[in-house]
């Protein structure tokens, strides 16, 4: 569709609202974007901060950098034009669950500072909250569960991040965790401890037995 036809569309309001799904879900839709190179934890993390809410009774999704290139991105490759369309599209689906009053949480390396920036415009800045995942390349390249970053090293996968291809990383996240020094336990625990204070989830209630 050309920019043209675009202009003739009218957007399309529903009779439920956001505030409306964010009542009946008991807390705020927001979008959880975790950054960081490959193999630094992004998907870990972001499976065991979805668990974890799950636990408190809150809506989420995850979308997994790996999943979504398997349908809605396959027909994208790894230039830094396909990168920052690939990150486009999520930010507009990240968008999308975020007005559904939803917890979505993302996991890609999203390289690009701009495109981070374009996805935080998208979905607002009061609902988006940036988590870089900090984790030395050495370290990352210990690890290397997919054997990525040997291949890269050989020059077999071409503009990989970190090695042939740059990351830019977050300059004022609202998140930090290093993943080389702390526990996934303790970097769940910082995440939840942060959307409690800015009240995007209900504190949990500690019981005290008498």
């Amino acid at each position: 569709m050309s920019g043209q036809e675009a202009k003739h569309l009218t957007w399309h309001a529903g009779a439920i609202n956001r505030q409306d799904r964010e009542r009946l879900n008991r807390h705020r839709g927001l979008t959880i974007w975790f950054t960081g190179l490959s193999a630094s934890g992004k998907s870990t993390l972001a499976v065991a901060t979805e668990a974890a809410l799950y636990e408190r009774g809150s809506h989420t999704y995850i979308l997994d950098g790996d999943n979504v290139r398997h349908g809605l991105n396959k027909d994208l490759g790894f230039s830094p034009e396909d990168r920052s369309e690939n990150i486009r599209r999520i930010g507009e689906v990240a968008r999308l669950f975020t007005d559904c009053g939803i917890v979505i949480l993302t996991a890609f390396i999203s390289p690009y500072r701009r495109d981070r920036l374009f996805a935080r415009e998208l979905c607002g800045s009061d609902s988006f909250i940036e988590v870089f995942v900090d984790c030395p390349l050495d370290i990352c390249e210990q690890r290397d569960p997919k054997g990525a970053y040997t291949r890269a090293r050989k020059g077999i996968i071409r503009e990989f991040t970190g090695i042939s291809a740059p990351y830019e990383e977050p300059v004022d996240p609202e998140i930090r965790v290093c993943t080389s020094e702390q526990s996934v336990e303790a970097c769940v625990q910082k995440i939840l401890s942060y959307l409690e204070q800015k009240e995007f989830i209900p504190k949990q209630v500690k019981l005290v037995r008498r």
